[in-house]
């Protein structure tokens, strides 16, 4: 496998901290949330960047590769469109799934698979149909879980190990990541290091959390810890990464906080001693890295439908339970299927909270606003996106003749009729509707 290029150290770009960005000393590249972004309308921000020889890595959020069903075509395109429009060496994504299709429901968040021969089967032929689609190599990160599926028969590093070795597929390891893991589920950092493959490594992230009840959340709005900041120390001991970037996606500190959390990650890389597995440093313009060529696959070429069908099954109850309110498959530890459940909704909450911020104000408030949403998510799981969830929410409320206050609901109905293209339901409809509803 040939090394990576080198990409130094750099941080998550996101419209809120777009200035700071552009004034951090000594950064080397930034990564961006695929989705968020538009090929032909790339932010200002990013193209002066990009114009100064920053590089600039897609990172996707919504393939759900871990899943039972075959990558999405549109998605698998979008994706790539945006690794050609802005020139990236790779693009990354998640070892994770984050729908189901039968029955139709969306996490809005990256769920663990269990680590299965079915599931690394399904996972690996996904793989390989994204590899064929995508213009650059694809990296896949390790991701943060707070439950463990029952009756899994690898360990972490040996699910990675294969995956690698069938695919030829790069690996982003998030160090927090794994401390979160240590913490819930009991994994060491350690030895999933010592089992992969580091010579598949591509970079790696690093970014803050927060413990809870004995339960660690991978937040993204917290300063890096000391024991991540050790994670780290761990992996450099071992091999000389082609990348470190520092991820934040809430709750942003002032610009000197965000340089000094890029210090103590350089101070770490500086510290430790490692042979170097990455490429000398080449400038932005280089060429994309070679893709890694895949050792031969004794196995099938790709999972049999009976697999697809076992791990979708699996994963339609697992979803069902935590957003829609169906009892806990068999194994599963409750307490942290129920904190998971809230946890998601709470996201939920927050990612259309900032999607359409005019419903906290038409609603009074973040608190009256929270107090309804969670109250319309308990019987409204999400099925296709945060958008049409925001949608959802809307008329949800005019169909129950809320809010109160009659100016309110005229400005929520202005809202809703603005984005929905259509005229709200008339006053018997809604009765019919919130009726059918009850029964149901």
């Amino acid at each position: 496998m040939k090394p990576m290029a080198h990409l130094g150290v750099g941080i998550g770009w996101r419209p809120e901290i777009a200035d700071a960005v552009e004034r951090l000393p000594g950064l080397d590249w930034v990564e961006v949330v695929a989705e968020n972004i538009c090929p032909g309308h790339l932010p200002e921000a990013l193209l002066r960047l990009r114009e100064r020889g920053t590089r600039v890595v897609p990172h996707g959020v919504s393939l759900g590769l871990g899943g039972a069903d075959r990558p999405d075509p549109a998605k698998l395109a979008a994706l790539g469109e945006r690794a050609v429009a802005l020139g990236a060496p790779l693009v990354t994504e998640h070892i994770a799934f984050v729908r189901t299709s039968s029955p139709v429901l969306e996490a809005g968040h990256l769920l663990p698979v269990p680590r299965t021969r079915d599931a690394l089967d399904v996972l690996c032929e996904n793989v390989r149909i994204a590899q064929d689609a995508l213009p650059v190599p694809l990296a896949l990160e390790n991701i943060a879980a707070l439950i463990s599926w029952p009756g899994e028969e690898l360990t972490e590093g040996q699910f990675l190990t294969e995956l690698v070795e069938r695919t030829g597929v790069r690996m982003l390891i998030d160090v927090a990541n794994l401390h979160t893991n240590r913490v819930n589920r009991g994994e060491d950092p350690a030895a999933v290091l010592d089992a992969i493959p580091l010579e598949a490594l591509a970079y790696v992230h690093v970014a803050g959390g927060v413990e809870r009840g004995g339960v660690w959340h991978d937040t993204h709005a917290h300063p890096v810890p000391p024991v991540v900041l050790d994670v780290l120390a761990e992996l450099r001991s071992r091999v000389d990464p082609p990348g470190v970037l520092l991820e934040r996606d809430d709750d942003f500190p002032p610009e000197p906080e965000l340089a000094g959390e890029l210090a103590a990650i350089r101070a770490v890389l500086t510290a430790g001693a490692a042979p170097a597995l990455s490429a000398p440093a080449a400038p932005a313009s280089s060429a994309a890295p070679e893709p890694p060529v895949a050792a031969p696959d004794p196995r099938p070429a790709g999972a049999d439908e009976a697999a697809r069908t076992r791990v979708g099954l699996g994963q339609a109850a697992l979803l069902s339970a935590l957003v829609a309110g169906t009892p806990v498959p068999e194994g599963f530890d409750r307490q942290r299927i129920r904190v998971q459940a809230r946890a998601l909704a709470a996201k939920r909450a927050d990612v259309v909270a900032r999607l359409a911020p005019e419903l906290p104000a038409i609603l009074g408030g973040e608190e009256p606003y929270r107090t309804a949403f969670l109250a319309y998510a308990k019987g409204r799981p999400m099925t296709a996106g945060y958008r049409r969830d925001a949608l959802d929410f809307a008329e949800h409320l005019l169909i129950q003749d809320l809010p109160a206050d009659p100016a309110a609901r005229r400005r929520l109905t202005a809202w809703w009729r603005d984005r929905a293209g259509a005229r709200p339901p008339r006053r018997i409809a809604r009765w019919a509707r919130a009726l059918v509803g009850r029964a149901a």
